[in-house]
């Protein structure tokens, strides 16, 4: 019977479509639960759900038109209903955001025909009105049941939308993390302070529970949860994790916000029952592929991008159209380099966010350059990708650099900058997005301690002890006010707030002040950050390595 769909249907490879039939019946896959209430009298011979999910793509374009062609080799099996859903974290983070502030990328998705979205924190980058236009643009079902205009009474999105599927009806659930109102605070507040989103931090169970409970009062047989919550301890509200053990009828959470290979877990909810919870990474690493067969199990399944060989044609030419826009600005020539800088340890896991890098003493010494600071200062969490060791074009600064932030220089004393220093450190071994890379300083953490020492500013050619009254000059990026480094600098004396962006410095230092051309001193890391491993207070798997801040 299934030689007989190939023939009839023409699709060329037969390897893969093997693996799309058994996916869709459930027949080669480990990681399975029931749902809360089954459906009554099953037809026989009805066919599965799929729904395909992403999450944290962050301007990864060239995944969107794979994912809807694994999407379309499905519905041509005939093998089962098909769905598309997103957890958020997509209008920022790569070249064609930052230069468009996220047009290109709602363009792109709105040729994609999603069932559902939910919002990620990066959402927010250009501010909620920025963020409203491009998600009313996109035109398809956004929900989120914890994002409030602030006072209202009513979220500013649905909880929740069902959608049919055959005879059978999914709702999707959207939360985004609490923690987001700290780091993206500039979008929460407007200049005179006044406060103008709400994520409910107190609230989140109840409000997700309640959108659950009215789901299901509304016919739903499936709750699947779009959660941008993660696994990480945040550092304000819950992870889905903490809001699974607290809730119940939640069938399965399609995560996100951490950036964790998940291809499944499972947490108990509020009556002991196992929920699964899967997330497919960043950039497009995996699509995600859950299953829901006819008799009810959950299935969870990650596949390789660069492994799905089939594409879009529609989506592949609104993702080549925005290349052609960006090509003009992208491809302009920077300099060269021998040697990648990198936002990876030697083994190809991130470090950005919790240890030094050669991209991070790049970065720092741009912005030292160009504010002509004592002290250059970038969270981790700023600096998005590698570039690698060949001709660097402008685009590539683009998406290391892709919050096109402008620069400032503020004054702080000694004592200030260590608090700082020691506040960004302390999730050490795990990840923070606040991790300080810096120039014209060095220090030391202890991670049984959580405190810092042997901090010293650079005077001239020599090294000092940091002086904890007297003021020093920083150059960073503008986020500071807006969340960064934990508002440890955010009162800080402003000296100059300058047009230039943060992108523009690394460029113009590249280009101008190391004359094109990167020198030996940035093959490695300078050893400005030392790390005394003398206790560690957490264990995370590397395939579960986890970020505040992402």
């Amino acid at each position: 019977m299934f030689n007989e769909i190939i023939l009839m249907k023409g699709i060329r490879n037969l390897k893969l479509l093997t693996l799309l039939y058994l996916l869709a019946q459930g027949s080669i896959l480990t990681a399975c639960s029931t749902q809360d209430r089954p459906i009554d009298n099953p037809t026989k011979g009805q066919k599965s759900i799929v729904i395909l999910y992403e999450n944290d793509v962050h301007c990864a374009i060239d995944g969107y038109a794979k994912l809807i062609g694994l999407r379309d080799a499905i519905v041509q099996a005939d093998t089962a209903w098909v769905g598309v859903v997103n957890s958020g974290d997509f209008l920022q983070g790569g070249m064609a955001g930052a230069l468009s502030e996220g047009e290109y990328i709602a363009d792109i998705m709105r040729s994609v025909g999603y069932d559902a979205i939910s919002l990620g924190n990066h959402e927010l980058d250009y501010g909620g009105d920025r963020m409203k236009k491009l998600l009313q643009h996109i035109n398809v079902p956004v929900v989120c049941a914890n994002f409030f205009e602030y006072g209202a009474q009513e979220s500013l999105y649905p909880s929740y939308t069902i959608h049919e599927y055959g005879n059978r009806r999914i709702a999707y659930v959207g939360v985004l993390a609490p923690e987001t109102l700290e780091n993206e605070k500039y979008s929460f507040f407007d200049k005179d302070g006044n406060q103008l989103f709400d994520l409910c931090t107190d609230k989140v169970c109840q409000l997700v529970q309640a959108a659950v409970d009215e789901a299901r009062s509304k016919g739903a047989d499936y709750v699947v949860l779009l959660s941008h919550m993660g696994e990480a301890k945040p550092s304000i509200g819950i992870s889905s994790h903490d809001l699974i053990a607290a809730t119940r009828g939640i069938d399965v959470v399609l995560d996100g916000h951490t950036h964790s290979v998940i291809e499944h877990d499972e947490v108990a909810n509020l009556d002991g029952k196992k929920i699964p919870i899967t997330q497919t990474g960043t950039q497009f690493a995996y699509v995600g592929k859950l299953v829901i067969t006819a008799d009810g199990q959950f299935i969870t399944k990650l596949i390789a991008t660069n492994d799905i060989t089939y594409k879009d044609e529609r989506v592949s030419a609104a993702v080549d159209s925005v290349y052609q826009d960006m090509s003009h600005v992208s491809m302009r020539k920077i300099a060269t380099s021998n040697y990648e800088l990198t936002i990876n340890d030697a083994n190809g896991n991130r470090l950005i966010r919790s240890g030094e890098t050669n991209l991070g003493d790049m970065v720092t010494d741009a912005f030292r350059q160009l504010m002509q600071a004592e002290i250059g200062l970038c969270n981790g969490g700023s600096i998005r990708n590698s570039i690698k060791a060949d001709t660097i074009v402008y685009g590539q600064i683009v998406d290391t650099l892709p919050y096109t932030n402008k620069m400032a220089k503020i004054e702080a004393t000694g004592a200030e900058i260590i608090a700082m220093l020691q506040a960004c450190t302390s999730s050490l071994p795990n990840e923070d997005g606040q991790f300080p890379q810096v120039s014209g300083l060095r220090y030391t953490i202890h991670q049984k301690s959580d405190t810092v020492s042997n901090v010293e500013v650079l005077s001239g050619e020599n090294w000092e002890p940091i002086d904890n009254e007297r003021k020093y000059t920083i150059a960073l990026t503008e986020y500071y006010i807006g969340g960064g480094f934990h508002d440890k600098l955010k009162d800080c004396t402003v000296v100059t707030i300058s047009d230039t962006t943060d992108t523009e410095s690394l460029a113009d230092y590249m280009e101008k002040t190391l004359g094109g051309v990167i020198p030996s001193e940035y093959a490695t890391p300078q050893g400005r950050i030392t790390i005394v491993d003398d206790w560690r207070r957490y264990s995370t798997p590397d395939s579960k390595r986890v970020l505040r801040g992402g």
